[in-house]
């Protein structure tokens, strides 16, 4: 109960808060610029163009202050710390590149990386699409949305402990809790540790991520394919063409642009991917990825500034040239318009 307290307090302040210095500050405002009278209320001078220029930043100012706090900053703390030694008080230069470069355990994991960036961004897309496409032309497509998309109201660690359940070993001879190995070994098969076998566990791992993001991708291509004209598709049909026809060169044509939004949107999310590899296997059976392996330079064994701050660097350095292309690519689309 006083936990449930606790969080209705912050609510009621946090609230109420950013409501008063909402009014308070346009209250200021009108009365810092307020329009000149005469004595008899007559207007000699409007500064309202003054205040609505001045208004825009009064709802900006806080978030470009938190950004400037807790993401600006940071990053340019963390690059520079990626040149220290361990404990972050001497100068090393480009050493840890170096380091990073010869380490058999970063390449391995940059490896993962990549192997997860050709998986899961294309299968989370593509499932995404078609189901968008099929929910659509059944009478319980609604409900069969809602189920797919209620995966992105758990955590990555909630999803993960899911699946651990999933993927759950018992030696041969005891029950199978795993429901996997249960229908394997009812099938007559010989139970496995799935999440030992190399490469293969990577994969089982990124069907988690695919499970959680597939419901992300068909709630926004189903908005989109519902911009398509009915009039191109009946005119499509009418022509000859069959459904799959009309799906690869009407359907997707039309709607390439959120395809691409939503493909770099999960391609950030999986090159930022750690609680899944942390929850599941915490990097072993050659699972390591980027993510985890900077927690554990940072925060583990004493922890290792320079190190840690180098990864972090490199996770930065690979999520910019997407996020640039995707902000490019809007820019010519609204040019477009």
């Amino acid at each position: 109960m006083q936990q449930i307290l606790s969080g209705v307090y912050a609510i009621i302040i946090g609230v109420g808060a950013m409501v008063l210095f909402y009014f308070g500050t346009n209250w200021v405002l009108d009365k810092a610029f307020a329009d000149e009278m005469t004595a008899d209320r007559r207007m000699i001078k409007s500064r309202e163009k003054i205040r609505e220029s001045i208004r825009p930043w009064i709802f900006v100012l806080p978030a470009l202050l938190l950004l400037l706090l807790y993401l600006v900053y940071p990053a340019i703390q963390t690059f520079i710390l990626s040149f220290f030694n361990a404990t972050g008080n001497e100068f090393v230069g480009l050493h840890n590149y170096e380091w990073a470069i010869n380490d058999g355990e970063f390449l391995q994991s940059i490896g993962n990386n990549i192997l997860w960036l050709l998986i899961v961004p294309f299968v989370s897309t593509a499932l995404g699409l078609v189901i968008a496409v099929l929910a659509d032309r059944v009478r319980w497509g609604t409900l069969a949305k809602s189920m797919i998309f209620m995966p992105m109201a758990i955590s990555f660690v909630g999803a993960s402990v899911i699946w651990k359940f999933i993927y759950d070993y018992r030696p041969e001879g005891q029950a199978q809790i795993g429901v996997l190995n249960a229908l394997v070994t009812s099938l007559g098969g010989q139970p496995q540790a799935w999440l030992t076998i190399p490469f293969w566990n990577n994969i089982f791992l990124m069907i988690i991520l695919i499970w959680i993001q597939t419901g992300f991708a068909m709630v926004l291509m189903s908005a989109a394919l519902r911009g398509v004209p009915e009039e191109t598709l009946e005119a499509a049909r009418i022509d000859g063409a069959n459904e799959v026809q009309i799906f690869f060169n009407i359907m997707i044509p039309q709607i390439i642009g959120t395809i691409l939004v939503v493909w770099t949107t999960i391609t950030i999310v999986v090159l930022k991917v750690f609680d899944i590899v942390l929850a599941m296997t915490n990097g072993q059976w050659d699972t390591e990825v980027l993510a985890n392996l900077m927690y554990d330079w940072m925060f583990r064994g004493g922890g290792d500034f320079g190190r840690g701050s180098m990864l972090a660097t490199v996770i930065m350095i690979a999520v910019i040239p997407i996020m640039i292309w995707n902000i490019r690519r809007f820019r010519a689309e609204e040019a477009q318009r």
